[in-house]
């Protein structure tokens, strides 16, 4: 059985229509539901000084001054792939303030190394969850007032970011 990728479509459901060439001509309408390839979630949060609110294009925002150096917010979600290469991208430079994405299995035990902007590696065996965390990464914390296009998608190649599927994530801390 061979796969069909559709893309260069907005996200939200639509249609595909099918057509066979033989005899007898078949003509198919398939619903397809066509996904974000940004494979992030998250969600408006407060936690260790900081304050993410949803822009509404489906950024982050991130405002206030963290309690500390490596400290932050973070969302922990299913993971919606487990296995492949991924790549993460902040397309801002946001002074004192880092992003990553970690990995876990069922029991909750941190699998493999962390994903950071830029980089891309393969999802580590046995992963069922991720956690997105923006952290400071200054030992004196400073006034954050930024926004944030941050994307995960397959493969080994940054494209135009693209909101993700989920940005009403309830589990920000």
């Amino acid at each position: 059985m061979g796969t069909i990728n559709v893309t260069g479509v907005a996200m939200g459901a639509t249609r595909l229509n099918i057509t066979s060439s033989g005899q007898p001509t078949v003509t198919a309408s398939v619903p397809v539901t066509v996904r974000s390839r940004n494979l992030l979630s998250y969600g408006a949060a407060e936690g260790n000084g900081w304050t993410a609110t949803i822009n509404s294009d489906g950024s982050l925002h991130i405002s206030g001054t963290a309690a500390g150096q490596w400290r932050g917010i973070g969302w922990a979600f299913d993971a919606p792939v487990t296995t492949g290469r991924i790549r993460l991208t902040q397309r801002e430079n946001a002074a004192g303030l880092s992003s990553s994405l970690k990995f876990y299995d069922q029991s909750g035990q941190r699998v493999g190394d962390q994903l950071t902007n830029g980089m891309t590696v393969t999802i580590p065996a046995g992963t069922s969850r991720w956690r997105l965390e923006l952290l400071c990464n200054t030992a004196t914390p400073a006034m954050t007032d930024t926004d944030l296009h941050l994307q995960v998608e397959t493969g080994d190649t940054s494209h135009e970011w693209m909101r993700p599927d989920v940005t009403n994530l309830s589990v920000g801390a």
